[in-house]
């Protein structure tokens, strides 16, 4: 039997579409179906690797888990990674294929959508429902001719489409009439339903607008979701980023956990999990002073470091995190941050950049060298430095090899070091570091050591689990039964 299929679009980028993914997951999987999640096209620079070192993006896999699957790459077929200069890294059903302009990707998509209707064939081949997640607006008439993640994967799909909005942002009646007057008509025959999102306050405030809505779109609102601050699931793409810039210093008891704000930063859901902590307050920042005045600065992922590293520089970051260094202030590296914390960068294939050898930071013993193939694999072990033997789990994206370490972070299950350390600066190729609560427990209290102060109480409680939570939020704001009624699910 192949599978039924439901599409979300969105009225514009960052409205929920994700995360209102996720939850659909997680609600259908624990009645009993067997539902997956897809995204045909996806653009961010947060990735994940799969079981098969197959590279896709975190939100597809974000989904994957609340659907109580193991990540694929048939979930997230296209990636495209951005990067300076108007191009962008293609994977392709998880591998990299090099870096393009947008108009080669165009002429490319022939290629492209027989990966998306493969992917999507072996989906509804092997499971009873497919929740499609568009990308940004399927209004935007400049695109629609080339598009693919949007109008493509509907008709491939032949599926129910509902149309999220964001009410909090203004502008929501106006979003979803300008949207369903953009869509072709044969898509906006699909259209089965809206859903208004992140709502605040009195739900009865909205009843006007619902029967407006109504009778305009001769469409049902399937509900009304309250805002939710915070989902405990990463975030898809650096629009979510925003609520990290510009908030409140920690106060005197938090521990204060600064991220350097890079153009090209990649892989932000590394550090997502300090945030979820008790007394940690995380910030993105690039002011030079805020890097010297946090307990923590942590340097993370690049898909350009060696153009970040510029950026550092003539912006004051840089010598910021030397002097850090050199007053033994706790510093974390994490893949390109990683790199950039050595001594040189060695890229004689060219492969990110027409700059063979780059003087880094040089506040580490080692050294980076680009080579061929990107390396795309899921490793386990457990630190050997901060005086604890804790558990990580992660993956490695990336064509640098760090070598030259003196003195490991991690040893690997397989008995290899990772990483490089010296005094109050580690340094690990190894994204999800902070996943695991026991080495996040190990790295507060280090933190709180060098602050001689007590470490914050950790919860006693076993924390709920926050796609079941997510679902539930979801779930009962919509008008349920209906829902199921237009993915086949009940007549």
């Amino acid at each position: 039997m192949i599978a039924r299929t439901l599409m979300v679009f969105g009225t514009a980028s960052d409205v929920g579409k994700s995360t209102l993914v996720s939850a659909l997951c997680r609600a259908f999987v624990r009645e009993g179906v067997s539902v997956a999640p897809f995204k045909a096209q996806n653009m961010a620079r947060n990735a994940f690797v799969c079981a098969d070192g197959g590279e896709i993006g975190v939100a597809q896999a974000v989904q994957a888990l609340a659907a109580r699957l193991e990540p694929c790459v048939d979930h997230n077929p296209i990636l495209l990674k951005p990067e300076p200069d108007l191009r962008s890294q293609l994977i392709l059903l998880g591998k990299a294929q090099g870096s393009f302009p947008y108009r080669e990707l165009i002429a490319m998509r022939p290629q492209l959508l027989a990966a998306v209707e493969g992917s999507l064939a072996r989906l509804r081949a092997r499971h009873e429902l497919v929740i499609l997640e568009g990308a940004g607006s399927p209004a935007e008439v400049n695109l629609q001719a080339h598009d693919l993640p949007n109008l493509a994967a509907a008709r491939c799909a032949d599926a129910e489409i509902v149309l999220v909005a964001d009410v909090d942002r203004g502008g929501m009646f106006a979003s979803v009439l300008g949207t369903l007057e953009l869509l072709p008509p044969d898509l906006r025959a699909r259209m089965r339903g809206i859903i208004i999102n992140k709502f605040r306050g009195d739900v009865s405030l909205l009843t006007p607008g619902i029967a407006f809505l109504e009778q305009r779109t001769a469409l049902p609102v399937l509900g009304v979701i309250p805002h939710l601050a915070h989902s405990g699931l990463p975030d898809e793409d650096s629009l979510a980023q925003q609520r990290y810039r510009g908030t409140a210093r920690a106060g005197l008891t938090e521990i204060e956990v600064a991220v350097v704000d890079t153009p090209c930063l990649a892989n932000f859901e590394d550090v997502l999990p300090l945030a979820a902590e008790p007394g940690v307050r995380l910030r993105l920042t690039a002011a030079p002073r805020e890097l010297l005045e946090a307990d923590l600065v942590v340097l993370p992922g690049s898909k350009a470091s060696v153009h970040d590293l510029e950026f550092m520089r003539a912006k004051g970051l840089a010598a910021a995190l030397q002097r850090r260094a050199a007053r033994n202030q706790p510093i974390v590296g994490i893949c390109a941050g990683a790199q950039l914390l050595g001594q040189r960068i060695e890229d004689p294939e060219g492969i990110e950049s027409d700059v063979a050898l780059v003087q880094a930071l040089g506040i580490l013993p080692h050294y980076t060298r680009y080579a061929s193939p990107k390396l795309t694999r899921q490793r386990a072990g457990r630190l050997s430095g901060l005086g604890s033997t804790a558990r990580v789990e992660g993956f490695e994206l990336h064509y640098g090899h760090m070598l030259g370490a003196e003195q490991p972070l991690l040893t690997l299950d397989d008995g290899s070091p990772e990483g490089s350390m010296r005094g109050s600066v580690l340094a690990s190729m190894l994204h999800r570091l902070f996943d695991a609560a026991s080495a996040r427990r190990v790295l507060i209290e280090w933190l709180c050591a060098h602050r001689a102060m007590q470490p914050p109480t950790a919860a006693l409680e076993q924390p709920a689990d926050a796609y079941d939570v997510l679902a539930d939020h979801v779930r009962g704001s919509l008008d349920w039964p209906k829902l199921q009624a237009i993915v086949g699910r009940r007549s």
